[in-house]
C-alpha cells in the first residue's frame, strides 16, 4: 500500500477527531490540510507501515498544541450537546478522551499521539472523567460483595463527581436498592457473597427501567464467549482505577447522548 493510500484510509477519522476536538468542521478540516501539507514536506514520517494512524494522529497533535489558544477550553458555537460538553474538557484531557474513548487507541498509543508517558496519559484521562462528571453527575449503584473492593468503587466514583446510593453485597439487596432509587449507572461485581448473581440482579432491574451498567469481575473469559446475551461494559479485576474513571466517564457520556438523539 503507497502512503498515500495509508494516510487516505485514516483520513476520514482523523477529520472525525478534529472536529470533536475543535468544535467545529471548518476548523477541525483546517487543521487536517495543516496536517497534509506537513507530511508532503516531511515523507518520511510515516516511515513504520504499522504506526502510520499513530503517526497521523500525533503529527495532528503536535499542529494542534502548538498553538497556545488551544491551552483552554472555550464555548463553542451551534455545537451538540456531545461537542458543547467535550467543549467544556481542558484541552489536552479532551484529547486523551477522545483518542481513547472515541477513536479506539491504546492508552500506549494515546500516550505516544500526545508525546507523554503512560501515567500522564492515565492522569490526563482522570481530569477527563472527574471534568465530564461534573456535567453528567448521576445516581450509582455499586453491587460488589468484597468490602475493600467496594470502598475503593466507592471512593473512585465519588472522586469523579458522582453519588453513590447503595453498595450491595447480595442479589436481594441490589433489587431493594435499585427498585427504590432512580439510577443513572449500576457498577456490578458478578459472582455475589450468598452465591447469588449480580448479573442476574441486573437483568431483574433492567425488566423495570433502563441504565447503563459496567460489570466487574474476575473471569472476565465466561461472560466473553460470543454467545447473546453479553455484558456491553466489561472490566477485569485487579481493575486499573484510570482505566474504570474513563470507562465511567465513557458510558455515561455516550449515554445520555443517545438518550437527547432520540428524546
Amino acid at each position: 500500500m503507497s502512503k498515500a493510500d495509508a494516510v487516505a484510509q485514516h483520513l476520514p477519522y482523523l477529520r472525525r477527531y478534529a472536529r470533536a476536538l475543535t468544535g467545529n468542521q471548518m476548523s477541525g478540516d483546517a487543521y487536517v490540510a495543516a496536517t497534509l501539507e506537513a507530511l508532503v514536506k516531511e515523507p518520511d514520517l510515516l516511515e513504520a507501515p504499522d504506526l502510520h494512524r499513530v503517526t497521523l494522529f500525533r503529527l495532528f497533535s503536535t499542529i494542534w498544541n502548538s498553538l497556545c489558544v488551544n491551552g483552554i477550553a472555550e464555548p463553542v458555537t451551534n455545537a451538540t450537546g456531545a461537542e458543547h460538553n467535550l467543549s467544556q474538557i481542558t484541552s489536552k484531557p479532551r484529547q486523551a478522551f477522545l483518542l481513547v474513548s472515541v477513536e479506539g487507541f491504546s492508552e500506549d498509543h494515546a500516550a505516544r499521539i500526545l508525546d507523554v508517558d503512560a501515567p500522564t496519559l492515565r492522569k490526563l484521562l482522570e481530569e477527563a472523567g472527574r471534568e465530564l462528571a461534573a456535567q453528567i453527575a448521576t445516581d450509582v449503584l455499586i453491587i460488589e460483595d468484597e468490602a475493600l473492593i467496594a470502598l475503593d468503587l466507592q471512593a473512585l466514583v465519588e472522586n469523579l463527581g458522582h453519588k453513590v446510593i447503595g453498595v450491595a453485597r447480595t442479589q436481594a439487596e441490589a433489587l431493594a436498592i435499585g427498585r427504590k432509587s432512580a439510577l443513572g449507572l449500576i457498577l456490578a461485581d458478578i459472582q455475589l457473597a450468598d452465591g447469588s448473581s449480580g448479573l442476574d440482579a441486573v437483568n431483574d432491574l433492567l425488566n423495570t427501567f433502563e441504565v447503563p451498567v459496567i460489570f466487574i469481575t474476575a473471569y472476565p473469559e465466561r461472560f466473553l464467549t460470543g454467545k447473546r446475551p453479553e455484558p456491553a461494559f466489561l472490566v477485569s479485576k485487579p481493575y486499573r482505577p484510570s482505566a474504570l474513571s474513563a470507562m465511567i466517564s465513557q458510558v455515561l457520556f455516550f449515554e445520555r447522548n443517545a438518550v437527547r438523539r432520540n428524546g
